[in-house]
C-alpha cells in the first residue's frame, strides 16, 4: 500500500508531466505542420500525439509504476492483468479538436489502484488550466498554469492557487454536456427522452475530457456517452468527478466504471452531477 506522501509524490510528477507534454502539444499547434497519419482504426494521430506519450512515458517509467497509454496500448491482458497500480495516459485527448484547433483538447494522466482511479491530472494547454484530485482529499482547478518543458511545481504551491471542486454557483437550468466529435444516435435520442421530461435542460457540446471536467465544476449536470469510447479517454476525468463528490456509472449496470479490462473499451456511461434527472 502507497502512503500519501508518496501518492502525493506521484501526484506531482503526473502534474509536471502533464504540463511539459502540454508546451511541446503547444509547439506543434502553434506551427504549419501536424503530420497528421491515421492509426489502424482510423482515428488520427498527429506529431504532437507522438511527442507528448515520449515525454510522459519517459517521466513516469521513473515511478516505476506501468504506464498503459493510448500510443503503447499494445501490452498483452495477461501481462497488465496482476497490476495492483498503473499509470493510464491519453497523452493528446481530443485530437479531432486539435487538429481544428478550436483548443478542446487535454493532456490526461490517471493512477490506477485495483482497477479504479486513484489520482488523476487533466491539463488543458490552451486554456491553462490545471484539473487534479486524489480522490479521498478532493478535486481541484488551477488557472494559469503556462506549459513549461521545465515545469517542476510542488503540491503545496500548487494547492495554495487552488479552487476546490466544484464551485457554489447556483443554476436555475439543467445543463447536458455531449460530445463535440463522437455523439452517436443513442446518445442524442437519450437526450432528447429527457429534454422531454424536463423542459429546463439545454445540451451542449465539448471535446475531450472537458465534459468530465465541466460535471466536476458543477457548470454541467449530465454527460451522457452511449458509444464507444477508450478506457485512457476516461481514467482521468473520472478521477476529477469522483474527487468533486460525483459519479461515473455504468449505463446498464450502474455501478462504478472500472479499468485494465481484457478489452480496453468502456461500457455506455453517464456522468453525473447535482442535478435530479
Amino acid at each position: 500500500m502507497i502512503d500519501r506522501s508518496e501518492i502525493l509524490n506521484l501526484l506531482m510528477s503526473a502534474i509536471n508531466s502533464s504540463i511539459r507534454a502540454g508546451a511541446l502539444i503547444m509547439e506543434v499547434y502553434n506551427s504549419d505542420d501536424f503530420q497528421v497519419n491515421l492509426k489502424s482504426d482510423k482515428t488520427p494521430l498527429t506529431l504532437a500525439d507522438r511527442l507528448a506519450h515520449d515525454t510522459i512515458k519517459n517521466d513516469l517509467s521513473k515511478t516505476f509504476i506501468p504506464v498503459l497509454s493510448e500510443e503503447g496500448r499494445n501490452i498483452v491482458y495477461e501481462e497488465r492483468k496482476g497490476w495492483e497500480y498503473f499509470w493510464i495516459v491519453d497523452p493528446l485527448d481530443g485530437t479531432k479538436e486539435f487538429i481544428k484547433r478550436n483548443g478542446e483538447f487535454t493532456v490526461n494522466i490517471a493512477l490506477i489502484q485495483n482497477r479504479f482511479p486513484l489520482l488523476g491530472v487533466v491539463y488543458v494547454p490552451v486554456t491553462q488550466e490545471l484539473y487534479f484530485s486524489f480522490t479521498p482529499e478532493g478535486a481541484y482547478k488551477v488557472s494559469d498554469v503556462i506549459p513549461t518543458k521545465d515545469a517542476n511545481f510542488c503540491y503545496d504551491n500548487l494547492l495554495g492557487k487552488a479552487q476546490q471542486l466544484p464551485f457554489s454557483a447556483k443554476r436555475n437550468n439543467i445543463i447536458i454536456v455531449e460530445s463535440r466529435s463522437h455523439t452517436s444516435d443513442e446518445t442524442l435520442e437519450y437526450i432528447e427522452c429527457i429534454k422531454s421530461k424536463h423542459p429546463e435542460v439545454i445540451s451542449i457540446s465539448r471535446g475531450s475530457s472537458l465534459k468530465m471536467c465541466m460535471i466536476a465544476e458543477g457548470n454541467a449536470d449530465l454527460y451522457p456517452r452511449l458509444s464507444l469510447s477508450s478506457e485512457w479517454d476516461t481514467a482521468a476525468g473520472q478521477a476529477i468527478v469522483e474527487g468533486a463528490g460525483f459519479k461515473v456509472l455504468t449505463y446498464e449496470t450502474q455501478e462504478r466504471m472500472s479499468y485494465n479490462k481484457e478489452e480496453l473499451l468502456n461500457p455506455w456511461f453517464l456522468v453525473k452531477g447535482n442535478a435530479k434527472i
